[in-house]
């Protein structure tokens, strides 16, 4: 298959954040604190984490 992954933990809530915000945490697949998915490093991806980098924990696998 190939491609690099990245794995995106949500540390933070959702719940009273800026729509656009709770729309990038959920276009990565996260649905709740603690909820964690492993993603392709693309630059979309790679631009909702940044969006929302203050909600999440970023590991390269």
């Amino acid at each position: 298959m190939g491609g690099k992954q990245i794995k995106v933990t949500l540390v933070r809530s959702l719940y009273g954040r800026v729509p656009g915000h709770r729309e990038c945490a959920q276009g990565l697949g996260l649905r709740r604190r603690h909820d964690t998915v492993t993603v392709a490093d693309t630059p979309e991806n790679r631009g909702m984490v940044a969006k929302v980098s203050y909600l999440l924990k970023v590991e390269e696998v």
